[in-house]
């Protein structure tokens, strides 16, 4: 390996919920109006985070309970009517069902289009995330629209990241060493999950927010967005 791991570096695999596509400015304008309907006094800004948290148990609870895979969109689903109770929120599931259509209108951070723009001609980029593979290519094709070498959803490795399985399936089907592939993320635990499994890692910290306490799985580049990581990458790959 030379001395700097990145050089290693021949494929980026991309988280995109948070990463490359703005959930918080997609999603709290609507989430208001739905609680508006629903008679709450909450706007979207005060209920959101907490369905985002929330949201992030339920994809751990069905890693760990391992009673089959439930979804990414499911998860969602289960996380709002969760945080609709604990709000004392009564709705329809129904109601429910239809809104979760908003899912399908997500928006990329401009940033991370361009970023993609700028890093395709030097790395294979790959999109590596949570969702279903049809709602994967969906979002790939109509929201990001961005023709990414390969999209590669967890149901490959039958668990929500950051389970090992979900790493280790992405480089047997990329037919990649681990230390070839540098995971590209906004979350730290989706950094810290790759690492261990031998991959590189790009924390892209758009939220400002501490990484996991670890010495062993850090990161090996920390940028706030991705025209910095574009800014890193190139400049490492100069011969």
């Amino acid at each position: 390996m030379p001395n700097n791991p990145i050089e290693s570096v021949t494929t980026l695999t991309f988280d995109i919920f948070g990463t490359v596509l703005d959930l918080t400015g997609s999603l709290e304008g609507p989430t208001g109006e739905l609680l508006r309907e629903l008679g709450s006094d909450l706007t979207g800004a005060e209920f959101y985070p907490q369905w985002r948290a929330r949201q992030r148990i339920e994809q751990f609870q069905d890693s760990l309970i391992m009673l089959g895979h439930s979804g990414y969109l499911e998860t969602c689903r289960r996380a709002l009517v969760y945080s609709l109770r604990a709000n004392d929120i009564e709705f329809d599931p129904k109601r429910i069902h239809r809104f979760m259509d908003v899912w399908q209108d997500l928006d990329p951070y401009p940033d991370s289009v361009l970023g993609l723009q700028r890093l395709e001609r030097n790395y294979r980029l790959v999109a590596l995330s949570n969702g279903e593979p049809d709602y994967l290519r969906h979002l790939a094709s109509n929201q990001i629209k961005f023709d990414f070498d390969a999209v590669i959803s967890v149901e490959e490795g039958g668990a929500f990241k950051p389970h090992p399985a979900v790493y280790r399936s992405a480089a047997r089907i990329l037919n990649a060493s681990p230390p070839e592939i540098m995971m590209v993320a906004a979350h730290s635990f989706d950094i810290m999950g790759a690492r261990a499994c031998g991959f590189r890692g790009a924390y892209v910290n758009r939220y400002s927010l501490p990484y996991e306490d670890t010495t062993q799985y850090t990161p090996d580049i920390v940028v706030s967005d991705f025209n910095q990581l574009a800014d890193v990458l190139l400049t490492e790959n100069q011969p």
